[in-house]
């Protein structure tokens, strides 16, 4: 939200602009959002949010619901200009935390190229259970885990699975897994659960494997799921994929140690208030990108609350973020600023190391960019090939796109069509390009007309139900209101 700044009134004469005045101070209650040329009034969002059962009467749903249309609006007035966006420097400035993310990526891989891969005595550690493979054949109970199951369901499933073990060698365990097991998942691939570490599986399921010696096919085994039938692999089956998976474990423990290592040395330190001021800011980034308070400090300077709305504005998950954000407990919101403050050692890091990004890879982000923004016209039916013919100018194109816009909002708030999502660097995009404004209040009033709407969608669905035919007591059993039970004995209701 661009925010409104309260003037100071120094001197009556200075008063000259009454209408800008008013404009300022009262923020126009009756619009929630304006884009361009196009205002969201609060009627309009009411009438959105109210039409729709499924939607959720709540701020927060509200506010991006108005979002949402101020980057749709925006879009469809760049369609109508046939401004793709696609300038490196527009698409650059949106992606850089995109692009932030991949040279903190690269810098890892280098970091971490220098690790050696120890596979030496690759047999003894599968053997002693390091890793852990198996394959199965399941006869699942078809209940959820922990609920009741019929004995006789039980023991109908046991006889069969004992049936299956008596079939089943190291030959043939593949072939019957794939034709018996009742685990999709794993039956496609012969019952192979491929490589996993120890405490991954439900504690029955690991008993039972490394009980097993490798080669070695299990009992009927019980579990929430229900009946297994357990093989463990002999290594000369899996060797390849467990000299893989030891690898990567290697390198997993390389890349904790170095990460433990750089809180140690970059002296994060996170401010008691951080949490407070992030959940602040998840609820209104936009007003945020200026705040200097400071939220943490490293070796990498200090992280203000500015370069964090930065960060949650930029970063892919968008609403769905804030709303995380906003809903976690102190401790996660904490550990959430600590990540982003050692993000920006780490982009120190790799300005020393000169980590950058190489042409390809530039490229193909910006490809990445002017596809989304392609699609989300497409989706909305305001590419400029489709506006080409709905006016001799761009502002009467701008009407039309901004038509289409608000009949395709009238359809996804009734499920009505796929909802088309607007990336979060473009949406970053085109509200830096293009004048946009929220207002707050008006977003308020938008929820008051919305349930207004929907009280009295309710009101009338009520009123044309057909009456029952089963006498129903008002709460209480109140005497006298209409459909109270006779009291017993048929005496009529007392007045």
């Amino acid at each position: 939200m661009i925010r409104h700044r309260i003037l100071a009134l120094t001197a009556l004469g200075a008063l000259v602009a009454c209408d800008g005045l008013k404009e300022a101070m009262t923020a126009h209650v009756d619009v929630v959002a304006k884009a361009g040329s196009q205002e969201l009034s609060v009627e309009r969002l009411g009438q959105l949010l109210g039409r729709s059962p499924q939607i959720p009467l709540q701020r927060d749903v509200a506010k991006n619901l108005a979002t949402l249309w101020i980057d749709y609006q925006l879009l469809g007035t760049a369609a109508a200009k046939g401004d793709s966006m696609a300038d490196a420097k527009t698409v650059d400035d949106a992606m850089w935390a995109v692009i932030a993310q991949e040279r903190i990526r690269k810098l890892g891989q280098q970091v971490l190229s220098n690790v050696k891969q120890d596979t030496t005595g690759a047999a003894q550690r599968y053997a002693s259970g390091e890793l852990l493979s198996a394959r199965h054949i399941l006869l699942p109970f078809g209940a959820q885990p922990g609920q009741q199951v019929p004995k006789a369901k039980k023991d109908s499933l046991r006889r069969q699975a004992e049936a299956l073990r008596a079939q089943a060698t190291a030959g043939n365990f593949a072939q019957l897994a794939s034709r018996s097991s009742g685990d999709p998942g794993s039956a496609s691939n012969g019952g192979s659960l491929g490589i996993f570490p120890k405490g991954a599986m439900v504690p029955a399921f690991e008993q039972a494997v490394t009980a097993l010696q490798p080669g070695q096919i299990s009992p009927v085994v019980e579990t929430p799921f229900g009946y297994h039938i357990i093989y463990r692999p002999p290594f000369g089956e899996v060797q390849q994929e467990f000299t893989q998976a030891i690898g990567q474990r290697t390198r997993q423990v390389a890349e904790s140690t170095y990460l433990a290592r750089l809180e140690t040395s970059a002296k994060i330190v996170v401010e008691g208030d951080a949490p407070l001021w992030t959940k602040s800011i998840a609820q209104d980034v936009d007003g945020h990108l200026d705040d200097k308070k400071v939220l943490a400090r490293s070796v990498a300077g200090e992280l203000s609350a500015g370069r964090v709305a930065q960060w949650i504005q930029a970063l892919p998950m968008g609403p769905q973020l804030r709303a995380q954000i906003q809903q976690a407990p102190d401790s996660l919101v904490k550990t959430f600023v600590k990540q982003l403050a050692r993000n920006e050692v780490l982009l120190k890091q790799a300005d020393s190391a000169k980590v950058q990004l190489d042409t390809a890879e530039v490229a193909n982000l910006r490809r990445t960019f002017a596809g989304a923004v392609t699609g989300i016209w497409t989706g909305l039916g305001v590419a400029p090939a489709a506006l080409v013919d709905s006016g001799k100018t761009s502002g009467d194109k701008e009407r039309v796109a901004a038509g289409r816009i608000e009949s395709y909002l009238d359809k996804l708030t009734q499920q009505q069509v796929q909802f088309v999502e607007v990336p979060a660097p473009v949406g970053v995009a085109v509200r830096r390009k293009y004048d946009y404004k929220l207002n707050d209040a008006g977003i308020d009033r938008a929820l008051e007309r919305a349930a207004q709407i929907r009280a009295s969608a309710d009101s009338s669905k009520a009123a044309t139900q057909p009456p029952t035919a089963v006498p129903l007591p008002t709460p209480g059993g109140a005497p006298g209101a209409p459909g109270a039970q006779p009291p017993a004995g048929g005496a009529p209701p007392q007045r």
